[in-house]
């Protein structure tokens, strides 16, 4: 039994279809509300908060796979992320099941350095102070040898169906629209995002592969890192019509804040979009040569050709 905490998301969604076609028919999906994704899929019905439900979610598996979302509220983070990390990784512990869990990058610093596995944890904000909370209490249990478990980190998501991201949002929704697309802070810099569904085909990988866990892993991407520039520039070939876009400055978001909850939510991730964002997946690609990234004009010509 493979079991999804955190089911309904992109990511969920995708992984269990990847362990479905390639891994296991035996698949729970677990969320409030759990709808199906594959015909076998088992459903449960559970609050992540609450540490009886994780457990009873948990039970029977052999791989547990964590990869809850939460709207972004810092309140709602502190408050609700801390308690799921604890209650999974009791659960694993107890029924002897393997974790996995499904990270971010808000941990790290946002400069342009490269970011590695090894890169500090230095959160300029309080939902990355969080992330980086959840990190560090379940690599301690890791070093403390308590529980066999791996980190799978992405970068920014872009792609298919309701994937949510800026770079979704600002850029390509709005170019799929017909409308000008608005690019974050800077044009000019370059980023690194991850294609969804490689995020989880990559997740599904290193989860039924014995020797990754133990440590931590950068989820596969395009490493050429292109910049919101080319990337429009993809985007206008791949429809055949010129598209111009606008750059709104970070003080734009920082007026915004005033008035929008979801602005002032964002703003400890503007960091990111001043400099490069340099995310480096080498020791996935080393360790799994034979995994077919997508590359960004595939993903974007994926993306603009949905009706």
């Amino acid at each position: 039994m493979q079991t999804i905490l955190g089911a309904g998301g992109p990511i969920a969604d995708e992984l269990a279809r990847e362990l479905h076609r390639h891994h296991t028919h035996d698949i729970r999906l677990v969320s409030r509300h759990p709808k199906a994704v594959n015909p076998t899929d088992e459903l449960v019905a559970a609050d992540l908060t609450d540490a009886e439900a994780t457990s009873r979610a948990v039970a029977g598996s052999d791989v547990v796979y964590l990869t809850v979302g939460l709207p972004m509220d810092s309140q709602l983070w502190e408050e609700k992320f801390p308690a799921m990390m604890r209650n999974t990784i009791a659960a694993v512990k107890q029924h002897g099941a393997k974790l996995v869990f499904f990270d971010n990058t808000y941990m790290y610093a946002g400069t342009p350095t490269l970011q590695t596995e090894d890169t500090a944890f230095e959160p300029n904000g309080r939902k990355g102070a969080v992330r980086a909370q959840l990190a560090t209490m379940l690599l301690d249990e890791m070093a403390a040898g308590s529980i066999e478990a791996l980190i799978g980190r992405a970068p920014e998501f872009y792609g298919p169906g309701k994937t949510k991201s800026w770079t979704n949002a600002l850029v390509f929704d709005r170019i799929r629209a017909g409308k000008r697309p608005f690019v974050p802070v800077s044009a000019t810099t370059r980023r690194s995002l991850i294609w969804t569904p490689d995020a989880s085909r990559a997740l599904a990988l290193l989860g039924n592969t014995p020797d990754a866990y133990g440590k931590t892993w950068h989820l596969p991407i395009d490493q050429n890192r292109l910049t919101y520039r080319q990337l429009i520039e993809i985007a206008s070939d791949a429809t055949g019509r010129k598209i111009g876009y606008t750059v709104l400055p970070r003080a734009v978001f920082v007026a915004g804040a005033r008035f929008v909850p979801a602005l002032r939510e964002a703003n400890e991730l503007l960091p990111r979009y001043r400099g490069d964002n340099l995310f480096d997946a080498s020791r996935f690609a080393d360790r799994f040569p034979e995994f077919q990234v997508t590359t960004y004009r595939q993903g974007i010509e994926d993306i603009l050709g949905q009706s």
